[in-house]
């Protein structure tokens, strides 16, 4: 990888942000690669490489770290998710697009080369085809998330055209991953009944047992977010958001791959708001754009991603 490049990830403490960063450092050396958020990160990310704390509603901090560190490329995963959004309308709508305003105003301006942000299935709603979603379909999202995410789709597409803006995007489904905490989103039941199997060898469920989304597990979104930046400008054919699917599975699937690790695990269902949402989504995707386009793959099934979270996150949890 070149020496020259930069990379400015905002929102490193998240879910993906935390395993983004890590691989990015591998890839192109620890002190090339920024990472930013609003409050403190893991001790291997803040200590790892450099680390700033920022607001990315502050705009002139924003402009400011970027001129410091000779940024070239920024990744923006800070957002507000979708449970946490429905539960307040207004922070979710004004950080979710301020933030890519921002953002997309440092290539607009030619102050970064490249752009990454990631869109998600919560733009589309209960009216799309949920069996196999094609890349373009009716998207009429009924959640202060996917508005958000549906808008900043537009946005992309705009700042490309109109400004010749680099910017590159996916549409995560549900991630699975054991480094972070979940992280307020309606697919975070499939993080949370791990730590609750361990512990407890029980777990109730915010879906009903059927109910069947498209998830991926943490490695697979790191290398599809790596793949479409690394791809040459002209493989990276939509510049709205690409589908990409992994495996699909509903809580009851999940269960029957956990008690193979802990036979004694029980779960029970008592649905909320959330099931609402996780209704109005894909149970799974079409991701032949980004197959053809840039070559994408998914390398885990739902068998080969619960055997790893069961053998990470049995280190690192504390039985009671």
């Amino acid at each position: 990888m070149s020496s020259k490049e930069v990379i400015l990830v905002i929102g490193a403490a998240g879910q993906i942000g935390t395993d983004l960063v890590i691989e990015l450092r591998k890839r192109y050396g620890d002190s090339q690669v920024v990472a930013s958020d609003i409050r403190d990160a893991s001790e291997e990310i803040m200590e790892g490489g450099p680390f700033v704390h920022l607001d990315i509603m502050d705009e002139l901090k924003l402009n400011q770290i970027v001129k410091e560190f000779g940024v070239t490329q920024v990744y923006l995963l800070a957002a507000i998710l979708s449970a946490t959004a429905e539960r307040n309308i207004e922070l979710g709508w004004r950080l979710n697009m301020r933030s890519l305003s921002h953002v997309l105003d440092l290539g607009r301006f030619k102050k970064v080369k490249k752009i990454y942000w990631p869109s998600s299935i919560a733009v589309f709603g209960p009216t799309t085809p949920s069996i196999n979603t094609p890349q373009l379909t009716i998207t009429e999202p009924n959640t202060v998330y996917g508005i958000s995410k549906l808008a900043g789709e537009r946005w992309c597409e705009y700042y490309n055209s109109k400004f010749g803006v680099d910017v590159r995007s996916i549409r995560y489904p549900g991630l699975v991953g054991w480094t972070a905490p979940p992280g307020g989103g309606t697919t975070d039941y499939a993080v949370s009944i791990f730590h609750e199997a361990i512990k407890y060898s029980s777990y109730e469920c915010f879906l009903s047992e059927e109910t069947t989304l498209p998830m991926m597990y943490m490695p697979d979104a790191i290398k599809a977010t790596l793949d479409i930046m690394e791809a040459p400008a002209e493989q990276v054919k939509i510049r709205s958001s690409y589908n990409v699917g992994g495996i699909s599975f509903n809580p009851k699937q999940l269960t029957e791959e956990i008690k193979r690790h802990i036979p004694d695990f029980t779960i029970s269902y008592k649905t909320d708001y959330r099931q609402q949402i996780a209704d109005s989504w894909p149970a799974s995707m079409d991701d032949s754009a980004a197959r053809a386009d840039w070559n994408w793959q998914h390398q885990y099934g739902l068998t080969e991603m619960v055997d790893e979270m069961m053998v990470n996150l049995k280190r690192i949890i504390t039985v009671y």
